[in-house]
């Protein structure tokens, strides 16, 4: 049956709920902060995506990195060595300051980097303002990721759920005294949008950090005992994470760049795709958490050497993420006005233009969505086991052949308008999806493993006499 047993759809389910309703509250929170900024102004909005999605070409890198610990946690919970997982969420505190201090070192770069861009000139300062807050707070929003690995990883993810609407509803409260100037706040905006992104990341690892050294995790988990680094564990961190992390990056990397693109063929444009976008977050970031949780599930199967049940579970996924997506595909193809209606609410009149826009976007995003569903649910899998090198070639191939190239001529050299450069960022998720379930069903990822072997001492039975 497809919902009872080990792997089944009621097992998904249960573990990816949570992670799946924190996502969406990520969701609600991103919502927010393009809503208030879209009240601000049409400059602000469109300044503030392109610029998230810049700065997350870097952290990207550093968070599925770090969240890549989430494989070590539940193979070795899997294989019943509950003493590693401490040792390994150290490892992965001390990558996350590393990408902290880095990230930081970069944010003079912000100005110079969006000159190049060809963007409107306050279009252009609010990406730079934006940018330069988020890189400074690089940190709090990097270990936060990573340290949630600790209760994903165990299928734990009900603390996770919680934190996360806690947080949603500070950010939500701050995002609309700080970007307007209420409850005492100064009237910051995009300034406002980014200083209370980093303040409720930092908070939430607070409270991360408080759970993982409690006491009954302490002596379980050796979550303070096991603080030093270690050099081995570290370099698998980085060997199996990095291109995890290196996909993620340049991703986002690569929709930066497209954003960059649609820029260039104007404002209105580009506010409309910076939408559409975050509309398009509702139906994607819920599937990231079913995504972690399947990488939880099949990486906890692996460490026990129960592979079969490791991919059950990802048809599991599949199946309940196909009913989900459709769904969602029908709202986008049957009532996109109403969608666009909390941004038009308090907009001006130039805002008939971008929602005229963005109707036809949203049709773009009903159907490449399913493709996009393919490549998280079974690249997730891929990843649970260890195999992630493939995700990462067929990412930059593709995001570079199949939508950047063919974006830039036709739309910038060719003179082709928005839709043309959607329709390359659709082919791109449709042939992502579609190679992303065959290298699964190939089944190669059944005998990986990130997780070193554990031996076993072999007792000396030997008599006194014989061992003489």
């Amino acid at each position: 049956m497809f919902w009872s047993g080990p792997g089944g759809g009621r097992e998904v389910l249960s573990i990816s709920y949570p992670l799946i309703l924190s996502q969406m509250s990520f969701t609600i929170g991103a919502f927010c902060d393009r809503l208030f900024l879209t009240w601000y102004s049409q400059e602000a909005v469109a300044g503030s995506v392109t610029a998230l999605f810049a700065t997350w070409t870097f952290m990207g890198l550093c968070l599925g990195t770090g969240e890549y610990a989430t494989t070590f946690v539940a193979q070795y919970f899997g294989a019943r060595r509950d003493e590693r997982i401490g040792p390994v969420i150290w490892q992965g505190i001390y990558f996350s300051a590393l990408c902290g201090l880095v990230i930081a070192a970069l944010s003079p770069l912000a100005e110079p980097v969006f000159a190049l861009t060809g963007h409107a000139p306050l279009v252009r300062a609010y990406e730079t303002e934006y940018a330069r807050i988020v890189m400074l707070g690089a940190f709090p929003i990097v270990l936060m990721g990573t340290l949630s690995t600790f209760f994903a990883g165990r299928g734990e993810t009900r603390v996770i759920l919680l934190v996360n609407i806690a947080l949603t509803f500070v950010d939500a409260l701050l995002n609309y005294a700080w970007i307007f100037g209420h409850w005492g706040f100064p009237r910051a905006g995009v300034a406002g949008a980014a200083w209370s992104t980093v303040l409720c990341q930092g908070l939430g690892a607070a409270v991360y950090m408080w759970i993982i050294l409690k006491r009954e995790n302490r002596l379980r988990f050796r979550t303070l005992a096991g603080w030093r680094f270690e050099w081995s564990l570290f370099a698998r961190l980085i060997r199996f994470g990095l291109p995890s992390g290196l996909q993620y990056s340049l991703e986002i990397g690569a929709f930066s760049l497209f954003m960059i693109i649609v820029g260039r063929i104007g404002t209105a444009e580009l506010a409309a795709s910076g939408i559409a976008f975050n509309l398009n977050m509702i139906v994607f970031m819920p599937m990231i958490g079913l995504g972690i949780g399947v990488s939880s599930i099949v990486g906890r199967y692996l460490g026990s050497e129960q592979p079969e049940i490791a991919e059950r579970s990802t048809w599991s996924a599949f199946a309940l993420s196909l009913v989900y997506m459709a769904a969602c595909g029908a709202v986008y193809l049957l009532v996109p006005n109403l969608l666009l209606a909390p941004y038009a609410s308090h907009a001006g009149a130039e805002f008939a233009r971008v929602q005229e826009i963005g109707v036809v976007l949203l049709r773009f995003i009903a159907l490449y969505s399913i493709f996009d569903m393919f490549n998280v649910i079974f690249a997730a899998g891929l990843k649970g086991a260890g195999d992630t090198r493939y995700p990462l070639a067929i990412t930059v191939i593709l995001s570079w052949v199949a939508m950047l190239i063919p974006a830039w001529l036709l739309c910038v050299q060719g003179r082709y308008g928005v839709y043309v450069a959607w329709s390359t960022a659709s082919a791109y998720v449709v042939l992502l999806g579609l190679l992303m379930i065959r290298r699964f069903r190939k089944g190669g990822w059944k005998s990986l493993r990130v997780i070193e072997p554990h031996v076993v001492p072999e007792l000396d039975t030997a008599t006194p006499v014989e061992a003489a």
